[in-house]
């Protein structure tokens, strides 16, 4: 809305030119995303579930009774913005919607007296995963110049054709894996959304420099998002409302973002790697998260459906076994987990653009 805004003031009052700029557009989304956020989010601290504590984790007797599932405010925020300053396309207005249903979902079991089972949040993951991934196939082989999908995969040039199925499969295991991860990070105040933040900042940068620049994107050998720097203004405004909460959550908080905003986050990270055409840059972007919460849930599974153990003595998510094995305080797992996963982060990236 904005942005056209600009367009149609541009006559009359030349300076208006500047808010069809992607570069200016993405420090408004940014600065504006994060002061509402900041300041919107305590007003509702009363209108917001609380915390009825985790089960099996450190923190539980800690978060009982903070409020909880503020992502329904900063997630509807994030949505909001996109819808006035930037100009979407179908998929991109078909994502923030799904977006907005996971972080419902979330939100929905934050309320709740009980909770809502496992198998009832595995299925609307289903549901929602399922929706993303046959909408990013229909709408990037419908874009792309002859109709096919393809994925860009590390140490190899050429880009490699991917069957519309099996591009819905990858996506819904990526999203699936990205969603329940993030969510089991939730753990340590600030921990989930500060790495989140580096994969977003991550993401953003690429898409708007990188992937989204038809000359550096060619000179890569990766290919070239037509619409890069639409997905980094998306990705940029999901950045400053999620600082905005972790200005409250910063150890020790005073509201946590619940699975509505967890569930909501990881959803679109996955969103993003799957829309980079590289599944591995979830490697870059949450390989913490994905050994903090993943290897757990990989633990569990095992031992529930084929009983087989691994890592019986290691506490998982991670972040729980170092508090209590290794003596680890909040802060210690929160500067530590943040260093290691930016030296990742910029390891990966390295290898993955370079060596092709």
């Amino acid at each position: 809305m904005i942005y056209y805004l600009g367009d149609y003031l541009m006559g009359s009052f030349g300076p208006a030119r500047l808010l069809q700029s992607y570069g200016v557009l993405a420090i408004l989304v940014l600065y504006v995303g994060f002061f509402l956020s900041r300041f919107i989010i305590p007003k509702l601290y009363k209108y917001l579930p609380s915390d009825r504590g985790r089960e099996f984790t450190l923190t539980k007797e800690a978060a009982k009774g903070k409020p909880t599932g503020s992502g329904v405010v900063f997630i509807s925020l994030f949505v909001i913005l996109c819808v006035l300053f930037i100009p979407l396309d179908f998929l991109q207005a078909g994502i923030l919607i799904l977006t907005w249903l996971m972080m419902l979902t979330g939100f929905l079991d934050d309320r709740s007296d009980g909770g809502w089972g496992e198998y009832l949040k595995a299925f609307l993951d289903l549901v929602v995963t399922v929706a993303a991934a046959v909408l990013m196939a229909y709408c990037l082989s419908k874009n792309s110049a002859d109709g096919k999908l393809y994925f860009w995969i590390p140490f190899i040039s050429k880009f490699i054709a991917v069957p519309f199925w099996l591009y819905v499969v990858i996506t819904v295991i990526m999203l699936w894996v990205s969603v329940n991860t993030t969510n089991c990070t939730d753990g340590v105040d600030g921990l989930s959304s500060s790495l989140v933040l580096i994969g977003l900042f991550t993401m953003a940068i690429l898409f708007y420099a990188v992937l989204g620049h038809k000359d550096i994107s060619a000179y890569l050998l990766v290919p070239h998002i037509a619409d890069g720097a639409s997905w980094a203004l998306m990705t940029f405004c999901l950045s400053g409302v999620l600082m905005g909460y972790l200005w409250h959550n910063a150890f020790p908080s005073s509201v946590l973002m619940g699975d509505a905003g967890s569930r909501a986050l990881g959803f679109y990270i996955g969103v993003c790697v799957m829309i980079s055409g590289n599944p591995f840059l979830f490697l870059a972007t949450s390989s913490i998260i994905f050994i903090n919460g993943g290897v757990g849930l990989l633990k569990v599974a095992l031992k529930r459906f084929f009983h087989i153990c691994i890592f019986e003595n290691v506490r998982f998510p991670l972040h729980d076994h170092m508090r209590k094995n290794r003596g680890w305080s909040p802060t210690q797992v929160l500067v530590k987990f943040f260093m290691i996963q930016l030296m990742i982060t910029v390891a990966l990236l390295g290898i993955f653009f370079k060596i092709r």
